[in-house]
């Protein structure tokens, strides 16, 4: 069988475990387990330590998803931790500024910031599920932004990057994220004192101080300051949702997803439609077994980018989706010796940057939990004396009004962040997830593939070679070059047009990490992302 050649194994432990893009970020949650935390409280603590350590990808400023597994009730819970767009929000404001969509960042991307969610979602989840105060779980972070920490070169690498450097130039506060004055190079120390202070008053305030406080002031009045909608009683009315997880059974395994406005569903959408083809025959590197994912999550995506929108203001049809039935009339659509050119979204009602993390302890509770900015650095305007960059997800709206996605205000944007688990025999037996932009579905589809079809282990399963298809809706698809000439050429000749990439382009194909957890004897079974500079640790 062919892997990626990291040459990593899996990590194996049984007291709890804790896998995310960043050493220190995995090393500050294991510290909450052995101190008697759960897997929500080293969670917490790891997305907070990446904040400041990868604080391209993920903050305070943007927004949260999580799944947990309620050892209790036997069940997976979901907590949407995002946030709405500002109540004033319309798409005649934008289109009188003189753009035709949200743009992404630079001028105009003011409109692009809707109400952070991440805070809310961290002290919803610690509420419920978790043993330790916020104070507690973000003291790491507090200590690594005051006192320093040493860049990686996985970091380093984006923080330099010319789209990075560009965000943050448009502004003065800017300079905030750019310590002295340049973005960091590999093993420089780093200090974010600003950012470090924030989060000392959200350790000493919780959510109040940031929603409702001076935090809360200081960044309706810049965003208003720069022309845009977000308002201090916007912030002030802001709640995460816990909600109803959804899943669909492969091959014997229930994969849950959080619900829209969550792009998960196009990984259940696809899984339903692959399990109709025999993947286990395949070989996990064949040509037939790319062509049939390839094809399987072209038309989860379809169906995504038409349906997703926040369920609590838009009529979406998650239940018909996700449909045996549906996925039967999908699939007939797919050809086993040439791609399908003009790839649409079904009727299921007729016939840029994340971080991703996962902690598993050893009672069994485990938390799937994925934050983020959208794209590095989010919009790149960074909130005067805070240290804290505001995401860009309000870019994701349609200004198609027959569109539900569509521009309001009060209502949550697509969302591209997705964790994930799946259980079997209702125990749970994976917490993963593959951040990453509309990568993520995609990761989700071949992860769960590698485990179930293929029977890899956690840290097989993410070494294997990955495909990234172009949710456009054309034909391309970009591989790894670790896949052989020869598949390259058969994909090929059944129509897809294959680009190749490699070196840091490969991180463009997700950044997984992944536990297994052995029901009879508590083993876990921890692997992570050999595209990135993560770590699995566990004891």
């Amino acid at each position: 069988m062919s892997y990626f050649q990291s040459r990593r194994s899996a990590v194996i432990a049984r007291k709890g475990a804790v896998a995310t893009s960043q050493p220190l970020a995995a090393q500050a949650g294991l510290q909450m387990l052995k101190d008697g935390g759960n897997a929500v409280d080293a969670a917490v603590a790891t997305a907070a330590v990446l904040n400041v350590v990868e604080p391209m990808s993920t903050g305070i400023g943007g927004d949260m998803f999580a799944l947990i597994w309620d050892k209790n009730e036997r069940k997976v819970i979901a907590l949407n931790g995002s946030g709405r767009q500002a109540a004033a929000a319309n798409v005649d404001d934008v289109r009188k500024a003189g753009y035709d969509s949200i743009p992404n960042n630079g001028p105009g991307s003011h409109f692009a910031v809707s109400v952070p969610g991440t805070v809310d979602g961290w002290e919803t989840a610690l509420n419920r599920y978790g043993r330790m105060t916020l104070r507690e779980v973000l003291q790491p972070a507090i200590d690594y932004a005051l006192n320093g920490y040493a860049v990686s070169e996985v970091i380093a690498n984006g923080w330099q990057s010319a789209e990075s450097a560009e965000k943050l130039g448009h502004r003065p506060s800017g300079a905030q994220m750019l310590p002295g004055g340049k973005a960091p190079q590999y093993g420089d120390v780093v200090r974010l004192p600003e950012l470090g202070r924030t989060l000392q008053m959200i350790a000493e305030g919780g959510s109040e101080a940031f929603y409702k406080g001076e935090i809360a002031k200081k960044t309706a009045d810049f965003i208003q300051s720069e022309g845009g909608w977000l308002t201090t009683e916007d912030l002030a009315a802001h709640h995460s949702d816990w909600d109803e997880a959804i899943s669909v059974n492969y091959r014997g395994v229930d994969i849950w997803e959080c619900p829209p406005n969550g792009q998960g569903i196009a990984a259940l959408i696809a899984l339903n439609l692959a399990e109709g083809f025999d993947l286990p025959s395949m070989g996990p590197q064949s040509t037939d077994r790319y062509h049939y994912l390839i094809e399987s999550m072209r038309r989860g995506y379809a169906d995504a980018l038409q349906y997703v929108a926040d369920p609590r203001v838009a009529e979406v049809p998650i239940g018909p989706l996700l449909t045996k039935d549906y996925a039967n009339r999908r699939r007939a659509g797919i050809s086993g010796i040439q791609v399908d050119p003009n790839v649409s979204y079904g009727d299921p009602m007729g016939g840029a940057d994340t971080v991703y993390l996962t902690a598993v302890d050893g009672e069994g509770t485990a938390c799937s939990l994925i934050n983020s900015l959208f794209s590095g650095f989010g919009t790149g305007l960074v909130v005067p004396n805070l240290g804290m960059a505001l995401q860009n997800r309000g870019a994701l709206f349609s200004f198609d009004p027959d569109h539900p996605n569509y521009l309001e205000g009060n209502k949550r944007p697509f969302q591209t962040i997705i964790p994930a688990m799946a259980t079997r025999d209702d125990e749970m037996w994976l917490s993963f997830g593959v951040m990453g932009g509309f990568q993520q579905p995609q990761g989700h589809l071949q992860v769960v593939s590698n485990m179930v079809d293929h029977v890899m282990d956690s840290q097989q399963a993410l070494d294997a070679p990955r495909f990234k298809i172009d949710v456009t809706g054309n034909q391309d698809v970009a591989v790894e070059e670790d896949l052989s000439p020869v598949v390259i050429r058969e994909l090929e000749s059944r129509g897809h047009t294959v680009h190749v990439e490699s070196g840091y382009d490969r991180t463009g194909f997700g950044g997984g990490q992944v536990i297994s957890r052995n029901p009879e004897t508590g083993v876990l079974t921890a692997g992570s992302e050999p595209r990135k500079d993560g770590l699995a640790a566990g004891w």
